[in-house]
Order: C-alpha cells, then structure tokens, then sequence
C-alpha cells in the first residue's frame, strides 16, 4: 500500500511492517481493532480495509467515548476499479453504525480521495507536526 503511494524507503516500511505485527495482534485481541477482507475464488486476499477504535475524550461534536480511523485500505492493482473498496468502506460504515461510533476519520491517499468524497467525508481542519524523535 505505503509503496503505491510512493514511499520507497524499504528499511523504514521493514521497520514499520514489524513494529505493526505485535501492535495489531493485541488491538485485535482488545477489540480495538477490526478488519475485513475480500478473498477471491483462489482464496487470496485481494482487499481489505481495517477500523482502528480509538478512545476519545468527550467533545461538543458528539458523545460517542471513541472514533473510528479507517486504515489499511487497499485494494490489490488487478483487482482495482471492481468498486471492491466502495464495498469494504460501506460494511465499515454499516459496522460503526450498527455499534455507534459516530465520528470516522481518515487519511485519504490522492487515489482514494474521489471514493471517500463520495462516501461523504469532508476534509477537516486537523493540522499536524512532526517533532521527531529519532
């Protein structure tokens, strides 16, 4: 996925792909984390998308006590433009319904950009820095 984007730093995404591993076995143990698949006639996954839970403190958007953050979406090359991620985004969406966490946010890639506008998400004004630490 990190690479489509054009992230070419093999250590740094080495780095990250271990790091992950033990975080997303205990976010998935602690029902913090969710994940759904598309699995072709061959049984391979050929997308997927994941929900991370996050507690939130209470505010005056809402009263939900956690967020929804959609990561990981992505959808293999040879299988793109087959509305897969529509698919996985709505059953996403169904899921935060259904147990309501009422606010969702994510980071849009410039090619998933058009779906997720389509689905209804609006740009926020969330700004950022990296203070670094390394």
């Amino acid at each position: 996925m990190f690479e489509d984007m054009g992230r070419t730093d093999y250590e740094r995404l080495d780095d990250m792909a271990r790091r992950f591993e033990p975080w997303v076995r205990e976010s998935l143990a602690q029902g913090d984390y969710l994940g759904w698949f598309v699995v072709n006639e061959a049984g391979e996954v050929v997308a997927g998308a994941g929900l991370w839970l996050m507690a939130w403190l209470p505010h005056v958007l809402d009263d939900a006590d956690r967020r929804g953050n959609v990561v990981n979406v992505y959808t293999r090359p040879d299988y793109r433009r087959q509305g897969l991620a529509r698919r996985l985004m709505g059953v996403v969406l169904d899921w935060c319904r259904e147990h309501h966490v009422s606010t969702v946010i994510l980071h849009a890639s410039d090619q998933g950009r058009p779906l997720y506008e389509s689905l209804g998400f609006k740009a926020s004004n969330e700004m950022r820095i990296h203070v670094g630490f390394r």
